[in-house]
């Protein structure tokens, strides 16, 4: 098992792409890259904490591969938005890939490129090494998935 933390936007979509899928086998959204300790949902929404809504993303790399993943990262959101994804504004909004190894770093950085090849904007995000995860409030865990 391998973990990864990702932001791409408002983290209910992405948890609800990610955890639907055979080899995922724990999600987690939360708050990651920031600055400020034990933040809370309305403190980063204040865009002055630094942190990024994030899905923490536990996988089987067995049975469900890196590129399968980034794959699902970049349909999943726009990554030539910067600090922002629709409506959503602010850099809690913004395209950011956190590793926890340099192999994922190299791999993050290679899926970027080939992506890159495919679009004509430049790409925004941005892939910086895993930073303290502060797990978002209860409400927020499976919020699409306790909805239907």
């Amino acid at each position: 098992m391998q973990k990864i933390t990702l932001g791409l936007g408002c983290f209910w979509g992405p948890e609800e792409n990610f955890k639907s899928k055979p080899g995922i086998i724990a999600t987690e959204v939360g708050y990651a890259g920031g600055f400020s300790p034990n933040v809370t949902y309305e403190e980063v929404c204040t865009g002055r904490t630094g942190h990024a809504e994030v899905v923490r993303v536990i996988l089987d790399k067995k049975s469900f591969s890196w590129n399968e993943l980034f794959q699902i990262f970049w349909e999943s959101h726009d990554p030539t938005q910067l600090n922002r994804q629709g409506f959503d504004i602010g850099n809690q909004y913004r395209s950011i890939i956190f590793y926890y190894s340099e192999n994922q770093k190299l791999l993050a950085e290679e899926s970027k490129k080939q992506k890159q090849e495919s679009l004509l904007q430049l790409i925004v995000t941005d892939i910086s090494p895993a930073k303290e995860f502060y797990s978002a409030e209860e409400y927020h865990q499976l919020y699409i998935y306790k909805k239907k």
